[in-house]
C-alpha cells in the first residue's frame, strides 16, 4: 500500500467518524521508570510565555490553526488545543506534528472519544495509567491531562524501542509487530501536519523502521 493509499484511508476513517484507536497494554514497570513517568505526568499549567512568543512557534501555531478549522471549529478551544499539543510534545522531546498525526488516527480529534477497550480522549490513553503512574483524580478527558499522558507514554515507548518510532507506535496502539497503525500515523503526519519551517519541531525520535 502506498503512502497516498494510506493517507486516503486515514481521511476516510475520519470522514466516517471513526478512528484506528487501540490501547496500550499493561506492563510492569521498574521502580525507577515508574518514578520517572510519575514525575513526567505531574500536573502543571502550560507556560505559554516560555515558548509561544517566538516567531517560529507563532508561525507554526497560525498554520496549524488554519489546518484544524474543520476538525475543531471553536477557535478558542482550537488555539488552546494547539498550544497544549506543542507544549506537551516538546516537553516530552517529541515532534508536535507527530502528535497531531497520532491524535488524528487515534481519536479523530474527538475530546471524549472512548475506544472499545476503554482508551480515552484525544490520545486514547488507557485508564490503568492513572493508577500506575498518576493520581486517582487525573481526568483523561481533560485536555492538558490527556495530552501529557499521551506524550509521556509515547516517549516511554520510544525510549524502550531505542528510537524506533515504528515499533514505539505499535506499542502505543497495542499492535506491536503489525504495520497498519504505525503506517497510518506516519502517513497522517506526513500528509496533513508537516510544516515547512521545522525549527519549532524537535525531531529527537528517529523514524526507525518505517514498515511496508
Amino acid at each position: 500500500m502506498s503512502l497516498r493509499d494510506i493517507a486516503g484511508l486515514v481521511a476516510g476513517l475520519w470522514m466516517a467518524g471513526s478512528a484506528l484507536a487501540g490501547g496500550q497494554i499493561y506492563e510492569p514497570l521498574s521502580a525507577s521508570v515508574k518514578s520517572q513517568l510519575s514525575k513526567a505526568v505531574s500536573d502543571s499549567a502550560v507556560e505559554r510565555a516560555a515558548f509561544a512568543e517566538t516567531p517560529q512557534v507563532k508561525a507554526w501555531l497560525a498554520e496549524m490553526n488554519v489546518r484544524l478549522i474543520k476538525r475543531i471549529p471553536d477557535i478558542e478551544f482550537r488555539e488552546d488545543f494547539l498550544n497544549t499539543v506543542h507544549y506537551e510534545a516538546t516537553r516530552a522531546g517529541l515532534d508536535p506534528e507527530l502528535m497531531l498525526g497520532l491524535i488524528e488516527v487515534e481519536s479523530g480529534f474527538k475530546k471524549y472519544a472512548v475506544s472499545v477497550v476503554g482508551a480515552r480522549g484525544f490520545t486514547q490513553v488507557m485508564p490503568f495509567w492513572t493508577k500506575l503512574i498518576g493520581a486517582q483524580d487525573h481526568n483523561l478527558f481533560h485536555l492538558r491531562t490527556n495530552l501529557r499522558y499521551g506524550a509521556t507514554i509515547l516517549r516511554h515507548y520510544v525510549d524502550i524501542e531505542r528510537g524506533d518510532l515504528f515499533r514505539a507506535l505499535g506499542r502505543y496502539n497495542g499492535s506491536l509487530g503489525k504495520p497498519e497503525y504505525p503506517n497510518m500515523v506516519l502517513a497522517a503526519w506526513r500528509s496533513h501536519w508537516t510544516y515547512a519551517s521545522d525549527a519549532s519541531s524537535p525531531r529527537q525520535a528517529s523514524l526507525g523502521r518505517k514498515g511496508s
